[in-house]
């Protein structure tokens, strides 16, 4: 038995928010002590359930130079996270079971816990539905085409219908491929400075307005990912007040940096969407406040150091963000008065959770012992030559942060102490 002891624990499911001891047991939580333990002394640290990152890329199968499932979820347990959820964009696309299994099968030997997403189209193509019954069955938690926006109506339509039988999530990435090419960066002061085209914020708008009205029509549960403007942030509130099943998700980036970034640091700084202005950085965040951004992800996107050495119009777009996640969330919205440290941990653990139909972020009795350890107090700087993660693409290099995750508890194993 594990017995952690001292620390203020948090259980967003159960409102509990004092402090007290845990008890771990056979990878679950127990109820209380029974026989001999080892005592992890949490005195003046947050306890809270794993964080589930509902949004990452760990590459594999395809493109192991970048990040492979077992740096993925090493990077992952040092950010807090337990459970962390690919995206299918991989060589090849996970788009049958085949793929599917491969990653279940990779992912047993990871210190957390590896899901995956599966394609919603072939190849991630946009035209033909791929075997959503069988993806299911193989292990796949939930439908996106990431990275490669259906821009077909109808195929998405088709798509939502089929889900909705089977009681899947659709991930949308919205964006109007047509509108926005493969441009570096927002259209807005900056592209005018740098005298490129960037990508309209229109462009994913449009998207989320055509999705939340598919989502309505055809009662089919839709997620967005990564939201960067405050008009999608108005429109999802929008249609949830309508009844549809829509659910949104923004990452750091978005809450913490704007399109002046890139001016600073380059290619580093490139994502998509890529950041926006700083009223969009307020927009995300009154919508984290009120609950219309149910969720913090990373949309974890590792790339080598010679990738992002390119030119800005060259480079590939995405950042790294497992091991920095908690303490921007913590910094920029904690430590501001924004959000409680209750709410955080439910973004960013049990309503990820819930989202996918998991039975993960509570500490309850009997769950699987999934649990950060931090202390929100706890300055540090950002020094990407030390992750976890093969990659270092982040703009947060040298940035002072406030929160530190000090021990992460998988299915009851200690993977993460900070050193």
């Amino acid at each position: 038995m594990l017995i952690i002891r001292g620390a203020c624990v948090i259980d967003p499911v159960s409102g509990i928010d004092e402090v007290k001891d845990l008890y771990i047991e056979n990878g679950v939580f127990a109820g209380n002590a029974t026989g001999e333990a080892t005592i992890l002394d949490a005195t003046g640290l947050i306890a809270a359930p794993g964080l589930v990152d509902m949004h990452v890329h760990f590459r594999e199968p395809g493109f192991t130079h970048k990040e492979d499932i077992l740096s993925g979820a090493a990077a992952a347990a040092a950010g807090g996270v337990t459970t962390a959820v690919c995206m299918p964009n991989t060589k090849p696309v996970i788009d049958n079971a085949e793929t599917v299994q491969y990653v279940t099968n990779r992912a047993e030997a990871a210190d957390i816990r590896v899901l995956t997403f599966a394609a919603v189209t072939t190849g991630q193509a946009g035209q033909e539905l791929t075997d959503f019954k069988t993806l299911k069955s193989a292990g796949a938690v939930a439908l996106s085409d990431d990275g490669n926006p259906i821009m077909n109506a109808d195929v998405m339509r088709k798509a939502l219908i089929k889900a909705r039988e089977l009681d899947l999530v659709v991930s949308c990435h919205s964006e109007d491929a047509n509108m926005v090419q493969n441009y570096a960066v927002n259209e807005g002061l900056v592209s005018l400075r740098l005298g490129i085209p960037g990508r309209p914020a229109v462009a994913e708008e449009l998207m989320i307005a055509r999705d939340a009205m598919l989502a309505l029509e055809t009662g089919a549960k839709v997620h967005i990912a990564h939201v960067s403007t405050a008009k999608s942030v108005e429109i999802i509130r929008q249609a949830k007040k309508t009844g549809a099943k829509i659910t949104a998700e923004t990452c750091p980036q978005y809450f913490s940096l704007t399109e002046n970034e890139v001016l600073a640091r380059g290619a580093m700084a490139r994502m998509n969407p890529p950041l926006r202005t700083q009223a969009d950085v307020v927009g995300l965040i009154e919508g984290l406040c009120d609950g219309t951004i149910d969720a913090i992800a990373t949309d974890h996107a590792p790339h080598s150091d010679a990738e992002k050495a390119l030119p800005l119009i060259d480079a590939p777009s995405g950042i790294v963000g497992l091991e920095t996640s908690l303490a921007l969330a913590i910094t920029k919205l904690y430590h501001t008065g924004k959000l409680t440290l209750p709410e955080i941990i439910a973004k960013m653990s049990t309503k990820p959770s819930q989202i996918l139909g998991l039975d993960y972020g509570t500490l309850a009795t009997g769950k699987s012992a999934d649990l950060v350890l931090f202390d929100p107090e706890e300055k540090w700087t950002v020094d990407p030559s030390i992750f976890k993660s093969k990659s270092h693409n982040t703009p947060f290099a040298g940035i002072e942060l406030q929160g530190r995750v000090k021990y992460t508890i998988s299915r009851g194993n200690v993977v993460y102490e900070d050193e």
